[in-house]
């Protein structure tokens, strides 16, 4: 299952967004409490439109991250009435556009919308489409056990369980060591995507 393109594209800066929350960033800390840092999540996501650099928005970016994280573990219907909070707003202006060199993608508000707002109003578009493919199950938490991590299965088998490589040779390791200890109830997972 693959959604359009810009809707992947939302759905996996969202999950970078969350990604830097503490317990789930490579760190272990919050790698989000400068605006540098934001700046630089951004550019890597390809956001554009107003940016206002400061310390106000950063703090309306760190709760998008706190709301998103609650989102994302949802099931379908509180999905939606989550989803249906957000559409519910008067910054709501879709729009389709075409800029940095991507073909036309759908904007949900326009450029000059607060970051906060905009990345409320793109995410809850995107859910949209998960929403109404019925592939919320895609949207998962990392199945490492000290890993707080989202993820964004889009592989084909929907076998993909950890938010990265590292959290997956982690569990694995673990798994060996206990195998090699004699407890034979915890299996690998080797062939588990990342």
């Amino acid at each position: 299952m693959h959604f359009a393109y810009d809707t992947e594209d939302v759905l996996e800066s969202d999950v970078a967004l969350m990604n830097t929350a503490p317990g789930a960033s490579r760190s272990g800390e919050d790698e989000l409490v400068t605006t540098q840092q934001l700046r630089d999540l951004l550019e890597t996501h390809g956001w554009s439109g107003r940016f206002d650099r400061d310390e106000h928005e950063l703090a309306e970016v760190r709760e998008v991250r706190r709301e998103l994280r609650r989102v994302w573990a949802l099931d379908r219907d509180a999905m939606v009435e989550a989803v249906n909070a957000v559409l519910d707003t008067t910054e709501l202006a879709p729009h389709l556009a075409r800029h940095d060199g991507k073909d036309w993608h759908l904007h949900a508000s326009p450029s000059d919308a607060p970051l906060a707002a905009r990345l409320r109003l793109e995410t809850a578009f995107a859910l949209v489409d998960v929403i109404r493919a019925d592939e919320t199950d895609r949207l998962r938490e990392c199945g490492a056990e000290d890993c707080d991590g989202v993820l964004l299965d889009l592989s084909r088998n929907r076998s993909k369980r950890f938010c990265s490589q590292r959290c997956a040779n982690r569990t694995n390791m673990t798994a060996y060591r206990r195998r090699q200890a004699g407890d034979t109830d915890d299996r690998p997972g080797l062939d588990d995507e990342v």
